[in-house]
């Protein structure tokens, strides 16, 4: 089971399990048309999902989970390896 993060969104784990179930590299606007949310939005979860380490921005605009993220969907991680100071 994944841990419950106090910041992370319904959104951020749809990201992430689109990314590792497509097993892609993908940009927020791709990633908007597949799981239903705006492409800015999406944009400024996947800047925080990489902040946390769960995603690694491939390029300018592309994007692909990490083992981080791949172990946290897993079950792996314990959620005060993911908890954070920053605001969204």
């Amino acid at each position: 089971m994944r841990p419950r993060v106090d910041w992370m969104t319904q959104a951020d784990e749809r990201v992430l399990e689109f990314l590792h179930e497509k097993y892609i590299v993908a940009s927020p606007s791709v990633i908007a048309a597949n799981i239903d949310y705006t492409q800015e939005y999406l944009s400024r979860r996947c800047r925080r999902l990489t902040d946390a380490g769960l995603l690694q921005r491939v390029d300018a605009s592309n994007y692909r989970v990490t083992d981080l993220g791949e172990r946290f969907l897993a079950g792996e991680v314990d959620a005060e390896d993911l908890e954070s100071d920053e605001s969204d």
